[in-house]
């Protein structure tokens, strides 16, 4: 079964008590037992433990990423800090130095307390994340394209050089997504995801999860986090991604074209630096990534000539482009992320970042030529 077939059908049969074509909504907290206090059929017992609509969404997103099972939770942020309980004090996890502010932030403001420790290291340099590794290294996260740089990682001998090592590899698939990237099938171990993004795509949920290429202790312990820590999200969250997930592949087309187009435009527009889209032949990771991925996303970052001042006042600018967080909706975002990730941020001050939506491109581009002069 394709791609858009899985993910119209998986986790989607009729209802066999209604006949509903759409997935009912199942609120209910609690499930009967029968009159020996056996659990129903569905194994269902406790909301925080299972739920119908739950486990048709992860059975879904395990297809779509060729995995053996996938775990849902209640944000991104929270399979972060799931994967990161799971592994023990004293381990040590190599990071990507431009890895997500939100990630770095988790380990440095929270774990490093508990005992972890992290290295954040170019993960397009393999000599560079060779000497990285130490005795007590236990996961080599990877994040391609990288958020905001949109830097490419090469998943597959990354991997490889993971597992010479007997260390897991996990990779963040958020902005690729499983239409244009499969980790799990260049040698990854785990995939995370935020399904706010474009699994959600309509910028109206809240939700993450994590897909394992095959059973280990390790799923066992996420699995055991999952259930005793409850950070999971609500029937109607599930719901809301069962309802989008069967328009990913379209929209995420959709969108990867437009923004193609947009990072051809800026490449070429006198008050931009620099572009930073994969899908440019001038971009440092063109040729890993044409390798490894069968699209090039719809995210981009740019910077402008100007400085800071100049970003800002292009943000300011633009009226069809929202100012806003977040990406993988519909519409249209920009962000000027160095302000947004505060002043430690080591994102360069003249770069903003994009999230190209669903809007005519030419109707973009102009947004975009109208607030560059």
């Amino acid at each position: 079964m394709l791609f858009e077939t899985q993910a119209v059908h998986v986790g989607r049969a009729p209802d066999p008590v209604s006949g509903a074509v759409a997935p009912p909504l199942v609120l209910s907290t609690t499930f009967a037992r029968d009159g020996d206090y056996a659990p129903p059929a569905s194994g269902d017992i406790y909301g925080r433990t299972g739920n119908p609509n739950r486990r048709d969404l992860e059975s879904l997103l395990a297809a779509l990423e060729g995995g053996v099972a996938a775990l849902c939770f209640s944000s991104g942020q929270a399979v972060t800090q799931s994967v990161l309980q799971a592994l023990n004090p004293g381990d040590h996890v190599l990071f990507p130095r431009d890895v997500y502010h939100g990630t770095r932030n988790l380990l440095t403001q929270q774990f490093e307390r508990w005992g972890l420790s992290a290295s954040f290291v170019d993960m397009d340099d393999s000599l560079i994340v060779e000497q990285a590794f130490r005795p007590n290294t236990r996961l080599l996260w990877l994040e391609t394209p990288s958020n905001p740089s949109l830097k490419i990682s090469d998943i597959s001998a990354l991997a490889s050089l993971s597992h010479a090592h007997g260390v897991l590899c996990i990779v963040d698939n958020t902005w690729a997504t499983p239409v244009w990237q499969r980790p799990l099938a260049l040698g990854a171990d785990l995939v995370v995801h935020s399904s706010t993004k474009y699994f959600g795509g309509h910028s109206d949920v809240t939700s993450g999860a994590i897909v394992a290429a095959h059973s280990s202790p390790f799923l066992d312990r996420l699995r055991a986090i999952q259930n005793l820590g409850g950070a999971v999200p609500s029937p109607f969250d599930c719901w809301l991604l069962l309802r989008s997930t069967p328009s990913l592949a379209v929209r995420v087309r959709a969108q990867t074209k437009s923004a193609g187009q947009i990072a051809h435009y800026l490449h070429t527009h006198p008050n931009v630096a620099v572009v930073h889209y994969p899908g440019l032949e001038s971009h440092p990771g063109y040729a890993v990534a044409k390798r490894q991925m069968s699209g090039f996303g719809a995210m981009l970052s740019f910077e402008v000539t100007g400085g800071e001042s100049h970003a800002a006042r292009v943000a300011r600018a633009v009226a069809l482009f929202i100012r806003a967080t977040s990406l993988g909706g519909y519409e249209s975002l920009i962000e000027h992320r160095a302000l947004v990730e505060g002043p430690q941020s080591a994102t360069p001050r003249a770069l903003l970042r994009c999230s190209i939506g669903l809007e005519h491109v030419d109707d973009l581009i102009e947004d975009l030529a109208h607030a560059l002069v």
